[in-house]
């Protein structure tokens, strides 16, 4: 096993450099994506401007979405920023073009009704008013640092501009209810499981005496699981538009897998942990190569899944240009499968770091068994759900896996010291304020009774602080309880963080609606300007 992954090209990607910069990047693949589209298919300038649409929603996604895949990687210090952009510009490509399919379902997941659509021109314009919608949320939200469903964000702007077009009976409302169910099943599943595998890790491991020695016996059977997981989930969804495969097979494949990876495993961890010793970071460095792996295979299907939100509108619109009626299934041609890919791999190295920071190092502090437990949670959850047909959001099971972990290490852990040694102190000093406060009442009391009384409340306090001396304990009052508990739930889980993700969460479908409804009008305007 190795200890990090260093890859030394990290500094060949901006990170924080010149925003002039970037933008001039992001530009300049615009402006290719447009031209090579005017050489290639020429005589089609609107198609021109389409696929540069689309090539802007790519990057956006590659900006926002893949964060979510290598960020725990990247807190833990598994992965360097730059190493992590490499293996996830590789593998969400790789994903995209491999897997991406050869067809696409032009209105996603069913959410309008296509028979309400008037003709063509309608449709070409609910589209692009999608899709330009759609791109345009991502873009605010990742400026703002919070992840979101791409998905979500295209399904609202169809939305949007489907009921613009042709009123609310469009819209299948039931689909939509499903939709926003994932909103809360899909992070509640992902903290679950998350927190799940991590306390697994925490009482088989590191709560044992020989932590080393636990290590070797249970680390081979959750690799093993994760075998089984990942293949399982690459069969139901990283691979589905190559080969598609029911549940009951999916699941008996990736036990295979699960049962081969075992037995490889095992002797690769013995003798890795020879050279470790009990030491908690020594036991993290066997979990390192496992959940580089696990990011790689997450980018994989998300490329191959989500590119679809890019290039899927604009191969709807291609193909409606060319047949005039309505494609409710498109084609995807290679060479718009190639924009998509590009588009999210450059808009990840460009603007990726932003949200990489985010997930990785923002909402709580990660090393590689939490890591990879977040990893774990969003193969696991998508099994589950494909199981009981359950709606779920990518983006929401991680993030919600990120939180998850949060939570259950401030469940199990409750020591930062350097705060809360603040409210010890406070707590000490307001008990000599009173000890010398009462002191001086005391010379003025001449009552029997009353003198008797503050003696033995003197008694009692200084009896505490001896116990603080002795052995550390101080009974807090309420109010400083309360503090207390504040400092250790802001150190394992930023609030702002959460407060900022969950609204931008809420808001994502009726926000690129908006846009996209927005949308839909001035460029139907234009339209009939046009004709």
């Amino acid at each position: 096993m190795t200890n990090q992954i260093n890859i030394q090209s990290e500094n060949k990607f901006p990170r924080s450099g010149n925003d002039f910069y970037k933008l001039g990047i992001a530009m300049l693949f615009l402006i290719m994506v447009m031209l090579y589209t005017l050489i290639y298919q020429s005589g089609m300038p609107f198609l021109a401007f389409v696929t540069m649409i689309g090539g802007y929603m790519a990057l956006n996604i590659g900006a926002n979405d893949v964060a979510n895949n290598v960020g725990p990687a990247v807190g833990s210090k598994a992965l360097t920023l730059g190493g992590a952009i490499i293996i996830a510009a590789i593998f969400e490509a790789s994903g995209a073009l491999i897997a991406g399919g050869d067809v696409v379902s032009t209105i996603n997941k069913g959410i309008i009704d296509p028979n309400l659509i008037a003709d063509g021109n309608v449709f070409i314009m609910i589209m692009l008013a999608a899709l330009l919608g759609g791109a345009l949320w991502l873009n605010i939200a990742t400026a703002v640092g919070a992840p979101v469903s791409t998905t979500h964000s295209i399904v609202g702007g169809i939305i949007g501009a489907g009921i613009v077009s042709s009123g609310l009976d469009i819209v299948n409302w039931a689909t939509m209810a499903k939709i926003a169910a994932s909103w809360i099943i899909s992070p509640l599943l992902g903290g679950f499981v998350a927190a799940l595998f991590l306390y697994i890790i925490q009482d088989r491991i590191f709560h044992k005496e020989d932590t080393l020695e636990s290590a070797k016996k249970v680390l081979p059977f959750l690799i093993a699981i994760m075998g089984f997981a990942f293949i399982t989930y690459l069969a139901l969804k990283g691979l589905k538009k190559i080969v598609k495969l029911d549940l009951t097979t999916a699941l008996f494949i990736g036990t295979l897998f699960g049962i081969v990876t075992y037995l490889i495993v095992k002797p690769l961890i013995i003798k890795a942990s020879k050279r470790l010793s009990n030491e908690k970071t020594d036991i993290n460095k066997l979990f390192t190569m496992p959940l580089i792996f696990a990011a790689a295979l997450l980018c994989f299907a998300h490329g191959a899944n989500d590119v679809a939100n890019a290039i899927g509108p604009v191969s709807a619109i291609y193909d409606t240009l060319e047949s005039g009626e309505i494609a409710k299934n498109a084609a995807i041609p290679i060479w718009i499968m190639v924009i998509g890919a590009l588009g999210i791999a450059l808009g990840l190295a460009i603007y990726g770091p932003k949200l990489i920071k985010t997930v990785g190092s923002e909402i709580t502090d990660l090393d590689q068994t939490r890591a990879w437990a977040i990893a774990m949670a969003s193969a696991i959850v998508v099994i589950i759900a494909s199981s009981l047909g359950l709606p779920v959001s990518s983006t929401h099971i991680a993030i919600g896996g990120v939180f998850g972990v949060g939570y259950l290490r401030y469940y199990l852990y409750y020591k930062y010291q350097d705060e809360i040694e603040g409210v010890k102190a406070h707590h000490l000093k307001s008990i000599n304020k009173k000890l010398s406060k009462w002191d001086n009442r005391l010379a003025d009391l001449e009552d029997e009774n009353e003198r008797t009384l503050l003696l033995n409340r003197i008694a009692i306090k200084k009896q505490e602080l001896k116990t603080v001396k002795t052995n550390g304990e101080i009974k807090f009052t309420k109010k400083e309880t309360r503090k207390v508990a504040k400092i250790q739930r802001k150190q394992y889980i930023r609030g702002q963080v959460l407060v900022k993700i969950v609204t931008a969460w809420l808001v994502t479908v009726p926000m690129s609606a908006l846009i996209g409804g927005i949308l839909y009008y001035g460029i139907s305007l234009m339209w009939a300007i046009e004709l």
